[in-house]
């Protein structure tokens, strides 16, 4: 009774296209083993070597061996192994993906003939997959794409955090790179000389990623409050005055911002001096290099939430109101019971993404302080650095990539689990059809 299906399965299984041939569907099935056979031509001299370089690392260091006559300089390059060994590995992925399809395909199939059908022909195959898998097959290259594209360097830049690659005693190819296990986030988390700096720039990310978003959003709903008011005129000049620092680029926005608090020649502390006050050191003091990023953060970020919360604005029922004005409540009253709950349930998961969002503000506090003023007991740290700043430079001036890639598997957790945990909790999670 089983009779196709079995058969093509097991023959599927033991070579690609066999299932299919055996179907009858015979362009289908030497497509498969042309595939097959370009599979073991590519994986055959490679595969084993992969596996060794990504298990091993390499294991001769930098030496001369005498090559065709001449001494020439041979080495293992540890991070080149790795790479090369994660590609391979990749592609082999896809082609068991594209192994198990085939087997299904015949089991299918076969099935279908069992059942009294007769198998499609390639035509039908292709004009199916044409009409009814479009999508899946436009999506396809770009899916392939992102995996060598993105999931592939994070996946090479966990498995540098396992590692001992940096500067200066294991930089390829002169040196190797081994295998470190949990070594970097133990010495991330309890040597001294690293982990002062980690705790020190841990705290000022949270607190600034805290206040950033607090100050950016509740500043932007009051803006967005005030123009929002029935007796205010020109609400378009208003809006239009107050979204320009988000319409200039970011890039240049804050290097102006730099320009304008440079502490010897900038003028704000001419300003300053204009009214008998004396300067401030605005980015070369630890406390106001803080204070300064906040108040440029919010020039920046309070236009963003403005236009934000006045879409809500305009959405929330005036009959509301209506009701509100005619059981006497106060203005205070209605921001309270109506309007707060209304935007807050509607910004929620915005508001989450902007807290995530600061964590990761590489631009605000690289372009704006570099990170400085320095500090002497920081580890390639200054007062300013962010986790994702003090990131960038360990990888780009100091060659520590293990620990900028332990730094980076933190960040990501700290920011996956606390936006997770704050959009479960929040009410556009458990109440989303409250509006509809």
């Amino acid at each position: 009774m089983h009779r196709h299906r079995n058969t093509a399965t097991v023959l599927s299984v033991l070579s690609m296209g066999l299932g299919q041939l055996y179907n009858r569907q015979f362009l289908k099935g030497l497509l498969l083993l042309l595939v097959e056979a370009a599979g073991l031509l590519y994986f055959l001299p490679r595969l084993g070597e992969a596996i060794w370089g990504v298990v091993t690392l390499g294991d001769k260091p930098l030496h001369m061996e005498k090559i065709g006559g001449k001494m020439v300089p041979v080495a293992d390059h540890s991070i080149q192994l790795l790479i090369n060994g994660l590609i391979v590995l990749l592609i082999l992925g896809i082609f068991i993906w594209i192994y198990i399809s085939n087997v299904r395909d015949a089991y299918r199939t076969g099935k279908h003939r069992d059942d009294g059908g007769t198998p499609a022909s390639f035509k039908d195959t292709m004009h199916f997959t044409l009409d009814k898998r479009f999508p899946q097959l436009l999506l396809t290259l770009p899916g392939i794409s992102i995996l060598f594209l993105t999931i592939m360097p994070i996946i090479m830049a966990i498995l540098l955090a396992f590692t001992n690659y940096s500067a200066p005693n294991h930089i390829p190819p002169a040196k190797l790179v081994d295998w470190v296990g949990f070594q970097t986030f133990i010495d991330l988390i309890r040597l001294k000389t690293w982990s002062h700096t980690f705790y020190g720039v841990f705290t000022w990310t949270v607190i600034w990623a805290i206040i950033a978003t607090v100050t950016t959003y509740f500043g932007g709903l009051l803006v967005a409050l005030l123009i929002d008011q029935k007796d205010i005129k020109f609400k378009g000049l208003w809006r239009t005055i107050f979204i320009v620092p988000y319409a200039i680029p970011q890039l240049i926005s804050l290097l102006v911002m730099r320009n304008l608090f440079n502490g010897q020649f900038g003028p704000i502390n001419q300003y300053l001096g204009y009214f008998g006050l004396g300067g401030l050191p605005w980015l070369t003091d630890p406390f106001w290099a803080k204070v300064t990023v906040i108040l440029v953060n919010m020039w920046v970020g309070i236009p963003v939430s403005m236009v934000l919360i006045l879409g809500v604005l305009t959405a929330i029922p005036k009959d509301l109101y209506e009701a509100a004005d005619v059981d006497g409540a106060t203005p205070f009253q209605k921001l309270r019971i109506i309007t707060l709950p209304f935007v807050l349930f509607a910004t929620a998961p915005v508001l989450i993404m902007q807290f995530a969002g600061n964590i990761n503000n590489f631009n605000v506090i690289f372009l704006l302080t570099n990170g400085d003023p320095v500090k002497g007991d920081y580890q390639y740290a200054g007062a300013t650095d962010l986790l994702v700043t003090w990131l960038y430079k360990l990888t780009l001036n100091q060659s520590k990539f293990n620990m900028a890639s332990a730094i980076g598997i933190i960040i990501f957790l700290v920011v996956a689990s606390l936006s997770i945990w704050s959009y479960r909790r929040s009410k556009s999670y458990k109440e989303e059809d409250m509006i509809q």
